[in-house]
């Protein structure tokens, strides 16, 4: 029997999100922590607790924190006797997280964490947003924690000199590895997946939508950006998505928004789709990498995604998803499916068993926990 090892989780969400959640749940903030942190983890935002409900399967004790929570966080803060007040600055929501760790703002963020893995004695200290912590911190971590491990696959804004100080960084971006490795950063690679009982907890009989966009907006999705603009002079898509704010003012994605949409709401939406784009973000560097493929396939919907590199380790095109190579080659391709819903039904439920089988966490968590105990 393998040693049990801990693990700590430490997670950021976006802050749209929360506030749509609490906005949602006024009376949901008189609820102890533990209680209150089952209903966020029960909206499926992002990886939610997939991670650590995986793992504990693999004999480890895992647990996950979402560390910029504060109706959350002050909670286990109140449970755990700790004094803490937060900084009630407005401006500070309009601040990059990698500016407000350099100027070192929220102080309350970080004063919880530290109590908190004090509290929790992890073996493996797993950060998910790289740009929480600077130089300093890391340096006071090493002496409560065995291995902090850093995952990234978003653009890095921090310094290399704090990237160092990781002892294992983990991407689903293969040029990330090779870069970190190059640096003299340990890596390895880990694919992203999707948790398979939320085909079970998201049903739909109808696919009301034709063709669905979800996803980020930003100067970062530069490329996926045009590529949309492109294609809706041709087609209809709707379109939610997040810093819809950051777009030119007469930008045609405007006009067939929506609003955001998160967790659980994207899953439905997907499955209420007959087709949804993929398009990687900009740092993929072509790369095929992210959730939105395994998300949108483990709802039945037909995935239309760039042809990529490494595409083939997760689908067969053609028969699970189906690429596109230009947006002419994508409008076409949106055509053809929507007049063909036969072929386009038998790719989407191929490409949803491919999925459900082999993309799932229960599978990632079984590659992770090898990674992890090699470097312990």
């Amino acid at each position: 029997m393998k040693n049990k090892k801990r693990i700590l989780f430490v997670n950021t969400y976006y802050l749209a999100f929360l506030d749509e959640f609490y906005k949602q749940n006024i009376n949901i903030q008189k609820l102890n922590y533990e209680h209150l942190k089952q209903k966020l983890m029960a909206q499926l935002f992002g990886s939610s607790n997939f991670y650590s409900s995986s793992l504990n399967k693999n004999n480890w004790n895992a647990n996950e924190l979402i560390i910029n929570d504060w109706n959350l966080q002050s909670k286990w803060a109140s449970e755990h006797k700790i004094k803490i007040q937060k900084e009630e600055n407005s401006f500070l929501r309009f601040i990059p997280e990698s500016l407000k760790n350099i100027l070192n703002l929220q102080k309350w963020v970080k004063k919880i964490l530290f109590e908190q893995i004090k509290y929790y004695k992890p073996d493996v200290l797993y950060i998910c947003n790289l740009s929480i912590l600077n130089k300093t911190d890391m340096d006071e971590l090493k002496k409560h924690v065995k291995l902090i491990v850093g995952q990234i696959a978003s653009p890095i804004s921090i310094y290399i000199s704090t990237l160092k100080q990781y002892d294992l960084l983990i991407s689903s971006l293969p040029n990330y590895v090779k870069d970190f490795q190059k640096n003299g950063i340990k890596s390895e690679y880990l694919a992203w997946c999707v948790d398979k009982s939320i085909f079970n907890k998201v049903r739909t009989n109808q696919r009301k939508y034709n063709v669905v966009y979800i996803g980020g907006l930003t100067p970062h999705h530069k490329k996926g950006n045009k590529l949309l603009e492109k294609i809706l002079q041709d087609v209809n898509v709707d379109v939610w998505g997040y810093a819809v704010n950051l777009l030119p003012p007469n930008s045609i994605i405007k006009k067939h928004y929506h609003g955001t949409c998160w967790g659980i709401e994207m899953y439905k939406t997907f499955a209420a789709s007959k087709i949804v784009i993929n398009r990687h973000i900009d740092v993929a560097n072509n790369y095929a990498n992210n959730m939105r493929m395994f998300e949108a396939t483990a709802m039945g919907a037909l995935l239309m995604t760039d042809n990529n590199r490494g595409l083939d380790n997760f689908f067969v095109d053609g028969k699970e998803v189906v690429t596109y190579n230009s947006p002419d080659d994508l409008v076409q391709k949106i055509k053809y499916y929507l007049e063909n819903e036969k072929e386009r039904n038998k790719i989407a439920q191929s490409g949803q068993k491919k999925t459900l089988k082999y993309h799932n966490y229960e599978i990632r968590m079984k590659e992770l926990d090898k990674i992890l105990r090699k470097y312990l």
